[in-house]
């Protein structure tokens, strides 16, 4: 008996060694009761998103840790975690920056703190331990190099070009929108104040280069968007997935808005030691590895060496020297609300060789509250129009 104890308080040692250089007794005992649960069942954290699928392969081979995840979004997450309450079938979830402090307050995370706490920075993390981001996303400008030669790597520089700009679905697509606040953060605004963005889209917009494209890849393969804005893990992957030597990914060093992810633990756990020790692994050295593989920006980057291959994949710190993470959410929210009605008043209005409405006012011509106009859909730019003219129904918008 005391053998076969000892020859599992060596392996514990040694599997405990991989999660952290120097491993401490409470990581190795946390290890030896989450082998003992046997299994982890987690919810947003797919194979397919942010190498989830090389974390999940090296706790079930190296910690014998069964997993299975659930895809969903954030808000789902939570709605789980709450509405399951002490019949949960899910013990660890990776909701957005925003959704971690929600979770706190509704009374359903689990406080725990890995061995690598002090190296996560303060904005990222609950001072209790609730939440605490695994890995950020950084608004960014994905360059088509044959299709622009000088290089935009400021804002500014955006305003000198001849080329066209996609920025996406400004009010309904959480990226976009977060294009726009990193504008504004580079001009002076915040949550509360998008007038520099507003402003600065509706200089590109009057000269005509505001494109409609989304910078998707599809998109981005065809050779359909020159400059597009997007979070740093897609511009990043996009640009490996099509060609590295194509594209060409930049951080505006006048400024960005950063965001993130961050595991929320379920406080009604059937396996809280395994959810814990889950934790404690993406926050190491080699958990953190794990997420750069896919082009996740770790929390700790500046702790740890990341192999040559996996380091290609990422941007040097220093472009990151002047993004800064979101912050008044609650004002986010009530900003993003109004979003999509101010950037067509204040900035699609500008766009040349195109219509743009109200929203509100499309809707009552739409249910027969206003007289007269007609309403219909630009074969040219798929924009919507609203008209007294019958000569544009489905036509062109020009």
């Amino acid at each position: 008996m005391k053998k076969t104890f000892a020859a599992t308080l060596v392996a514990a040692c040694a599997l405990g060694a991989t999660v952290s250089q120097a491993a401490t007794p409470e990581v190795e005992a946390l290890l030896q009761a989450a082998q003992k649960e046997g299994a982890v069942y987690s919810v947003g954290m797919p194979n397919t998103w942010a190498n989830w699928v090389k974390t999940w392969n090296d706790l079930q081979t190296k910690y014998k840790i069964k997993t299975q995840d659930t895809d969903m979004a954030s808000a789902e997450q939570i709605s789980k975690f709450m509405a399951e309450g002490e019949n949960a079938t899910s013990d660890i979830g990776d909701v957005g920056f925003e959704f971690g402090e929600i979770a706190k307050k509704r009374g359903i995370t689990m406080p725990y703190k890995p061995s690598t706490w002090d190296q996560i920075p303060g904005w990222a993390k609950d001072p209790d331990g609730h939440w605490c981001l695994a890995y950020t996303g950084t608004v960014a400008f994905i360059i088509n190099k044959e299709l622009v030669k000088d290089i935009p790597r400021t804002w500014s520089d955006l305003l000198k070009g001849t080329y066209r700009v996609s920025v996406g679905a400004v009010g309904s697509a959480a990226q976009a929108n977060y294009s726009v606040l990193a504008a504004a953060i580079a001009f002076g605004g915040d949550e509360k104040n998008l007038n520099p963005a507003y402003d600065f889209f509706a200089k590109i917009a009057k000269q005509g280069r505001l494109s409609m494209v989304d910078p998707v890849v599809a998109n981005l393969e065809k050779g359909e968007v020159e400059v597009g804005m997007l979070w740093d893990f897609n511009a990043l992957n996009y640009r490996d997935q099509i060609d590295r030597n194509r594209f060409e990914v930049v951080i505006p060093s006048e400024g960005s808005v950063m965001s993130g992810y961050t595991t929320i633990l379920n406080k009604y756990s059937k396996h809280p030691n395994a959810a814990k020790f889950t934790r404690e692994f993406i926050l190491s050295d080699e958990g953190q590895i794990n997420l750069a593989g896919g082009y996740a920006r770790p929390i700790r980057i500046d702790h740890i060496k990341l192999p040559e291959d996996v380091a290609a994949k990422m941007l040097p710190s220093e472009q990151y020297a002047k993004a800064r993470p979101g912050k008044d959410f609650a004002a986010w929210t009530k900003t993003t609300a109004r979003l999509s009605r101010n950037w067509q008043s204040k900035v699609s209005i500008h766009m040349k060789g195109s219509f743009t409405v109200d929203p509100q006012a499309l809707a009552r011509a739409v249910s027969g509250l206003l007289p007269g106009p007609l309403f219909g859909l630009c074969v040219t730019h798929r924009c919507h129009l609203l008209t007294s003219s019958p000569d544009i129904k489905g036509g062109s918008c020009h």
